[in-house]
C-alpha cells in the first residue's frame, strides 16, 4: 500500500498511439442443453448452467438462451441438426445424469452441428456434493476439444476480505474458492491486514504477507493442513511475495538495506539475494516461465512502469511505454501478454489492460476506474481483479479478448488481492 501511494506522485506526458479499448469479434454461438435428469428429487446444482457459464467467461464462446431451445436432446443420437442450426448454434453439448449405487454417473457429447459430427464424449461420476467439480472437468475437456487451448474451470482462487465493525475493529479473511466465486472456504482470519496471496505452482502451498506482528511480514502456508511458517523478519517492507515455476524459490521485496528492491530466497537453504539495485523503488516481481527472468514495476524512469531482468545480473529492460502509470505485472502462460494495473495521461483512473508483448499493442479490460490486483488464469484466457462497484470492493472477472466482464457472486465485505491458482490436475 505503501509503495503504491509512492508511484502515484509521479505523472508525465506520455503518447499512446496503439490503445486498444473494445473487444474483439463475435463469439462462438454453443447450445448447453439442460442435463437429463434420471433421478427423483431436484439436484443442487445446475450442471449445464455451470458449463455454460463457464463457456461464456472465457470470452470465446456465447450461450444460447435455453429459451430459445426448439428441442432438449439429453445424448448424441437424439440431436436433430436442423434445429440447432435454426437457432445459429455452431456446436451443441449435451448430457445425462443417472444415479448409480448412491453416486452419480454423468454422460456427456459436443456435437459440431455444420458437421454432424462428435467431437468430444465421455463419462465421469461423483458424489452429489461433487456435481460442480464434475461440471468444470466436463467443460475443461469440451473447451480444450473445441479450441485446443487447455481449459482453467478446474482451478481456485485466492482473496482477502475485509469486514470493518468499528473504525479499531476490522476482520481480515483470507479465502479460497472456485476460479468463478462459488465454494469459499477459510484459510486464515486476523484482525491485522492480509496482502498479497500467491499460490505455489504445486497448488498446495500459498505465500502472503500478514500485519499480524504489527509490521509486513512473509508466511508460507500449507493449504490442506494449516501449517504456517513465518519466512522473513526483516527491517522495514516483507512483501509482494512471488513463487518460481518450480516452486524452489521466492521473489519478494524488502527494503531491509534502505530502499525497497528485489529479493530471491532459495526455500530449501533459506538463503536470500538481492536482485534489483537502483536507487528507485523496484516492487512487485513476476517470474518468466523460464525461471531466471523476473519482471516487475519500478519508478527509475521518473514513473511507475514495468522492467524485466536476468536474477543474475544485468541490465533491466523497460517493457511498457503506452500510458504514464503501469504497474503489477502478469504474464500469460505463453508469455505473450502482460496483464497489468494502467493508467493513461489525462485521466485520475485505474484500468486492467492486456498488453501484447510481440506487437507492442495494449488493450483496456476493464470498464471501471480503480482497480487493482489483477491475476490470470493459467491458461491466459481470463483475468480477475478487485475494484469498487457503488463504494465497495469486489472482484470481476475479463476475458483477455475483451468480450466479457462481470463481477463474482457478492462475498461479505470488502474483496480484494485476488490470485489464481495453477492448473490442479
Amino acid at each position: 500500500m505503501l509503495l503504491s501511494a509512492l508511484f502515484c506522485v509521479s505523472i508525465v506526458q506520455a503518447a499512446d498511439p496503439l490503445l486498444i479499448s473494445g473487444g474483439s469479434d463475435r463469439a462462438i454461438p454453443i447450445a448447453v442443453v439442460p442435463f437429463g435428469w434420471q433421478g427423483g428429487n431436484v439436484l443442487p446444482e445446475d450442471m449445464a448452467q455451470i458449463i455454460a457459464n463457464d463457456l461464456r467467461n472465457s470470452g470465446t464462446f456465447e450461450p444460447i438462451a435455453r429459451q430459445n431451445m426448439i428441442s432438449q436432446p439429453a445424448q448424441a443420437s437424439e440431436v436433430i441438426f436442423r434445429d440447432w442450426s435454426a437457432v445459429g448454434a455452431q456446436y451443441v453439448l449435451v448430457g445425462k445424469i443417472t444415479p448409480n449405487g448412491g453416486r452419480l454417473q454423468i454422460s456427456y457429447a459436443v456435437i459440431n452441428v455444420s458437421t454432424e459430427q462428435v467431437m468430444v464424449s465421455g463419462s465421469v461420476a461423483g458424489a452429489v456434493e461433487q456435481l460442480r467439480d464434475l461440471a468444470h472437468h466436463i467443460s475443461d475437456q469440451a473447451y480444450e476439444k473445441m479450441t485446443g487451448v487447455k481449459g482453467a474451470f478446474s482451478t481456485r482462487l485466492l482473496y482477502v476480505t475485509a469486514e470493518r465493525f468499528s473504525a479499531s475493529n476490522t476482520r481480515y479473511t483470507l479465502q479460497r474458492s472456485d476460479y468463478d466465486g462459488a465454494r469459499a472456504v477459510t484459510l486464515l482470519q486476523s484482525r491485522e491486514p492480509i496482502l498479497s496471496p500467491s499460490f505455489a505452482p504445486d497448488g498446495k502451498r500459498i505465500a502472503y504477507v500478514s500485519f499480524e506482528q504489527k509490521r509486513p511480514r512473509i508466511f508460507v502456508q500449507n493449504i490442506e493442513t494449516g501449517h504456517r511458517e513465518q519466512i522473513s523478519n526483516y527491517e522495514g517492507l516483507n512483501g509482494a511475495p512471488s513463487w518460481s515455476p518450480d516452486g524452489k524459490r521466492l521473489a519478494f521485496v524488502l527494503s531491509r538495506d534502505g530502499n525497497p528492491e528485489i529479493y530471491v530466497m532459495d526455500m530449501g537453504s533459506r538463503q536470500v539475494r538481492r536482485v534489483t539495485n537502483h536507487a528507485a523503488i523496484d516492487t512487485e516481481p513476476f517470474w518468466g516461465k523460464d525461471g531466471q527472468t523476473i519482471y516487475f514495476t519500478s519508478d527509475r524512469s521518473g514513473k511507475p512502469q514495468i522492467y524485466r531482468m536476468n536474477i543474475n545480473g544485468g541490465a533491466a529492460e523497460r517493457v511498457t511505454f503506452i500510458g504514464n502509470y503501469n504497474a503489477n505485472p502478469k504474464l500469460s502462460a505463453d508469455e505473450k501478454t502482460l496483464v497489468m494495473i494502467h493508467r493513461q495521461e489525462g485521466y485520475a483512473v485505474f484500468k486492467v489492460a492486456a498488453q501484447d508483448l510481440q506487437r507492442g499493442s495494449l488493450r483496456i479490460l476493464s470498464d471501471s476506474s480503480l482497480d487493482e490486483s489483477p491475476t490470470v488464469a493459467p491458461n491466459g484466457t481470463m483475468v480477475i481483479y478487485a475494484t469498487h462497484q457503488q463504494g465497495r470492493g469486489v472482484l470481476m472477472l475479463a476475458s483477455i479478448n475483451g468480450r466479457v466482464r462481470l463481477p463474482l457472486p457478492s462475498i461479505q465485505g470488502e474483496v480484494r488481492e485476488p490470485s489464481w491458482s495453477p492448473y490442479l490436475n
